[in-house]
C-alpha cells in the first residue's frame, strides 16, 4: 500500500508544488471530458479535489490512495465553502485499496434518513462529518475532564462491573452466575457504594469516567448504558464538590468552544420550582411563574378556590395562539395532571377575552395582568391546585411554549441546591427518598426527622445536602454530602421502612466499613453524553454515542437483544418461560 503523507482536509496553498499522497473514500466523482474526472476524496479531516485520468471505474465510497502534485485552482473554480477549496491535487495516480457497494444512504447528507437505517449501518454513518465532529468533541471532553481532575489531586480508580443488586431508583440489568446457578450479578447503575468505600479506604479524592447501566425507558437524554464523570471527596462539603466539578466542566467546555464559562450560579430547589416549575430550570428565557393565590382569597370562582394559584405570560402570542391551539394546550395540561387550564388574551385597549372572564371580578383580572406584566397582544395561563401540582403543570407548559432550540441562548450552567430529602409519603406512611438513601440531611433540619411518628408529612420539609448541575434545562448530574455516621444512616433506614436485617443484607458491606472509621465525604456524578450533546448542539444523546440503541432499546446493527441457545441456558441453570398471550 502507498504510504499516506497528508490528510485530505489539511492541504493549503502553502503546499502548492509539493508531491503528496492522500487516502480516503470517494465522496463524489464528476466527469470532465472524455478522459479526466474530478474525484472528491474524503477522510476525517475533510475533502480534497483530485484531478484523475481514466477514473470511470471509481465509484462512491471506494477506498483510494491518490498521489499527485498540489496546485492552485483557477480563480473561477475556487470553492469558498471548502477548507481546501483553493487547491487541488493534479497529475494524480490512483491506487484502489478497496471497492465498495453503493451505500444505503448518502454519506454526506443525513436528510430524511431513517434513524434505524442509520444505526443499522452505523459504520457508514460514522463517516459523516457531523458524527466525526461529535465523537472527536467527546474525546476532547473526556481528555479535559481527566486532566482537570488529575490536576486537582483526584485519583482514577476503576470499580467493578459485576456487583450485587442494590436499589438505586431504576431497574438493574442482571447477569446470571454460571458458578452459582440461581444467583445473579447486577451491572452498576453507578459506582456509588464503591466510591464511598474508597473514601473509607483513604483514597481521599476519587474519580472515574465510569460506564453505567440502567434498565429504564429511553428518551432523548437517556440510554441503557451511558458514561459519567464519577467523583468523591473526603473531608469536604457540597461547596468543595461544586467547585471541583465546576472547574472540570469549565475546562471541558473551553476545550470545545474556546471560551471558558465563568459563572455557575446557585439556586435553591424551592426557588427553582417557584420561579420555573422545574428542578432543572432552563434559564435561557423568562416566562417565570408568578404567585397569584392571594388575589383570589375571596373569589367566588370555585375553580380558583385552591391552595395555590400561579400563572405565566407568553408575550406577543395572542395572534399566534388561536382557539384550536389553546384547546390543545388545555388538553395537554389535563394529560399532565391538571384539573384545567385558564387562559386570558389581552387585546387592544387592555380588553381581556377568556372563557372564564365572566367568573372573575375586574379587580382579580387587573391583579393578574399586573402580576404577570401582561400587555396588549399577550396571553396569560393560570393553574389552580396544590403547590406541587401547580408549579409542575406550569413548568411543563412554560417549556412547551418558550423553550429555545438547543443551539440558541448560549450555555447557562446552574447549580440547584437544597433539594428535599423526601419527595413524597407512601400509603404506609413511609417517606420516599428524593435521592438515594445515603444523602445527609441538612444540619438545620435533622430534628424534623423525629417528627415522622406524629406527622409524616412534615418530613417533606426536610432539606437534604443534595445538589444538581443543570445546563439549558438538562440535568447534567446529581450529588450530595453522604451520611457517614451509622446512627443517622439507621434513622433514615427506619423512616424508609428498611429493617436492620434488610439494611445489612442489602448494604452490609458499606455499613460494616463505616464501623471502622468513615471520613465525612461528598460526591457527584454527571452525564458526559448529555454535556457533549449540548456542546455539539444536538437534541439527542444518540448523536454523540458511537453505537447507541434506538428509542425502543434495540440495536439494529447487531440485532441485540437476541435469544441464547438451550446449551447456554442449561449451563446457567435457566429456562425461558413462554410469553403470555
Amino acid at each position: 500500500m502507498t504510504n499516506r503523507t497528508d490528510y485530505c482536509g489539511t492541504l493549503t496553498t502553502a503546499d502548492v508544488g509539493r508531491s503528496v499522497t492522500v487516502c480516503g473514500w470517494v465522496s463524489k466523482r464528476r466527469e470532465h471530458g472524455e478522459h479526466l474526472a474530478f474525484v472528491d476524496l474524503r477522510d476525517h479531516t475533510g475533502i480534497v479535489q483530485c484531478v484523475v485520468d481514466k477514473a470511470r471505474d471509481l465509484r462512491s465510497e471506494y477506498v483510494l490512495a491518490i498521489t499527485g502534485i498540489v496546485r492552485e485552482r483557477p480563480d473561477d473554480t475556487i470553492n469558498a465553502a471548502l477548507a481546501t477549496g483553493a487547491i487541488e491535487i493534479g497529475d494524480a495516480t490512483v491506487e484502489v485499496l478497496s471497492v465498495a457497494e453503493p451505500p444505503p444512504f448518502q454519506i454526506d447528507s443525513r436528510v430524511d434518513v431513517d434513524e434505524t437505517i442509520r444505526i443499522r449501518h452505523r459504520y457508514l454513518d460514522l463517516r459523516n462529518k457531523r458524527m466525526q465532529s461529535n465523537l472527536r468533541t467527546r474525546a476532547k471532553v473526556n481528555s479535559a475532564i481527566r486532566n482537570g481532575m488529575e490536576s486537582e489531586g483526584f485519583v482514577e480508580v476503576e470499580t467493578p462491573m459485576l456487583i450485587a443488586s442494590t436499589p438505586e431508583g431504576a431497574r438493574d440489568f442482571v447477569v446470571p452466575s454460571r458458578l452459582k446457578p440461581g444467583s445473579f450479578y447486577a451491572l452498576p447503575q453507578s459506582p456509588q457504594l464503591f466510591k464511598q468505600l474508597c473514601m473509607v479506604g483513604g483514597i481521599d479524592r476519587y474519580f472515574q469516567i465510569a460506564r453505567c447501566m440502567r434498565d429504564e425507558d429511553l428518551r432523548a437524554d437517556r440510554q441503557f448504558e451511558f458514561s459519567q464523570l464519577d467523583m468523591e471527596m473526603s473531608f469536604a462539603d457540597g461547596d468543595d464538590v461544586r467547585a471541583a466539578v465546576s472547574e472540570a466542566v469549565a475546562l471541558a467546555t473551553e476545550a470545545v468552544t474556546g471560551s471558558r464559562p465563568t459563572e455557575f450560579p446557585e439556586m435553591s430547589w424551592h426557588d427553582a420550582m417557584n420561579r420555573f416549575g422545574s428542578d432543572k430550570p432552563d434559564v435561557r428565557f423568562a416566562m417565570e411563574l408568578a404567585e397569584l393565590t392571594d388575589l383570589f382569597s375571596d373569589t367566588g370562582f370555585k375553580a380558583f378556590q385552591a391552595p395555590c394559584i400561579k400563572g405565566i405570560c407568553m408575550k406577543g402570542a395572542a395572534d399566534e395562539l388561536g382557539r384550536n391551539k389553546l384547546d390543545n394546550l388545555t388538553d395537554a395540561a389535563k394529560r399532565w395532571g391538571a384539573k384545567g387550564l385558564v387562559w386570558l388574551k389581552v387585546g387592544e385597549d387592555g380588553e381581556v377575552t377568556s372563557p372564564v372572564a365572566k367568573f372573575m371580578s375586574e379587580s382579580e383580572i387587573a391583579g393578574v395582568l399586573e402580576r404577570l406584566g401582561a400587555e396588549t397582544g399577550d396571553v396569560c395561563f393560570l393553574v389552580a391546585d396544590g403547590w406541587r401540582k401547580t408549579v409542575h403543570i406550569l413548568g411543563l407548559l412554560r417549556i412547551e411554549l418558550g423553550r429555545p432550540a438547543v443551539t440558541e441562548g448560549g450555555l447557562n450552567f446552574l447549580w440547584v441546591v437544597d433539594f428535599p430529602l423526601f419527595e413524597d409519603v407512601d400509603e404506609a406512611g413511609n417517606p420516599v427518598p428524593a435521592h438515594h438513601p445515603f444523602t445527609m440531611p441538612h444540619a438545620d433540619d435533622v430534628e424534623l426527622l423525629a417528627a415522622a411518628g406524629s406527622d409524616p408529612q412534615r418530613l417533606l420539609d426536610v432539606r437534604s445536602q443534595a445538589y444538581d448541575l443543570v445546563l439549558n434545562g438538562w440535568e447534567l448530574g446529581s450529588g450530595s454530602v453522604r451520611i457517614h455516621r451509622g446512627d443517622i444512616q439507621q434513622q433514615i433506614f427506619d423512616l424508609l421502612g428498611i429493617s436492620e436485617e434488610e439494611a445489612q443484607r442489602k448494604f452490609g458491606f458499606l455499613l460494616d466499613a463505616f464501623r471502622f472509621g468513615a471520613p465525612p465525604h461528598a460526591g457527584f456524578a454527571f452525564g458526559i453524553d448529555r454535556l457533549v450533546a449540548l456542546l455539539c448542539g444536538e437534541e439527542n444523546i444518540r448523536e454523540v454515542i458511537a453505537f447507541p440503541k434506538t428509542q425502543s432499546g434495540g440495536d439494529p446493527l447487531t440485532n441485540a437483544p437476541t435469544p441464547i441457545d438451550d446449551a447456554q441456558l442449561d449451563e446457567l441453570g435457566l429456562r425461558v418461560l413462554p410469553q403470555p398471550e
